[in-house]
């Protein structure tokens, strides 16, 4: 009887854990491009970095070659377009990014201020940007958006659209600044003039070393709020 008993409590206190592991569910989602989605194969994106930074479960949706303005239906469903990555769910926390591959890419270099005003007005009102952040944010979740690094000034291929990076970051500053629940998150100052460290080998995507830094920066606005 004393055997039976024992196994039934040892049976009783796995089933206690089993059912605690599964309820530890993330609370924090991520979603955006290629600027979230480095690393992720090796635990070290910057997802996976505020993560470890906050020791708390982060759920990485982000896609490389993701936009914010995408009009393909089958690809945009599983994730390339950026607004069909997000789940509601009881989320405190959503991160996002994006923007980049529509400026880069959707405009080929020409006329990307009319592209930029459909991802988010002047005055950071209006746009397909505010307009996501807003769904998520209906859901009670606090946002935090994430800029981009710079370009070294080494040839990057990325070099010519640094005006435009801080006129889109401007207007993303000025969106986070209409609501409490709302932080901008810029990187840009991270990357010295002629420091290449910050940058992978194609000098676009962000090297181990930023992607950890960028990370805790994030980590650090989650701690503090």
């Amino acid at each position: 009887m004393r055997q039976i008993r024992f196994l039934l409590q040892i049976l009783a206190i796995c089933l206690i854990s089993s059912t605690a592991t599964a309820q530890e569910k993330a609370r924090i989602m991520a979603m955006g491009d290629s600027f979230f989605a480095f690393y992720r194969s090796s635990g070290q994106s910057i997802p996976d970095i505020v993560g470890k930074a906050l020791k708390r479960p982060v759920e990485n949706r982000s896609v490389s070659g993701a936009r914010i303005i995408y009009k393909l239906p089958l690809s945009g469903s599983l994730g390339f377009n950026i607004s069909k990555q997000y789940r509601p769910g009881q989320w405190e926390w959503v991160l996002m990014n994006g923007g980049g591959n529509d400026l880069w890419l959707g405009c080929g270099c020409s006329d990307c201020r009319r592209k930029m005003d459909k991802l988010i007005s002047k005055d950071g009102k209006r746009g397909e940007i505010p307009r996501l952040v807003a769904k998520v944010r209906s859901g009670k979740s606090r946002v935090i958006y994430v800029g981009y690094l710079r370009s070294p000034g080494f040839g990057s291929p990325i070099e010519s659209c640094r005006d435009d990076g801080d006129e889109l970051e401007r207007r993303l500053a000025l969106m986070a600044k209409r609501d409490k629940g709302v932080w901008f998150v810029p990187v840009k100052d991270m990357v010295k003039s002629g420091d290449k460290s910050y940058h992978a080998a194609d000098r676009i995507h962000p090297s181990v070393k930023a992607s950890r830094k960028i990370g805790q920066r994030v980590a650090g606005v989650i701690a503090a709020n």
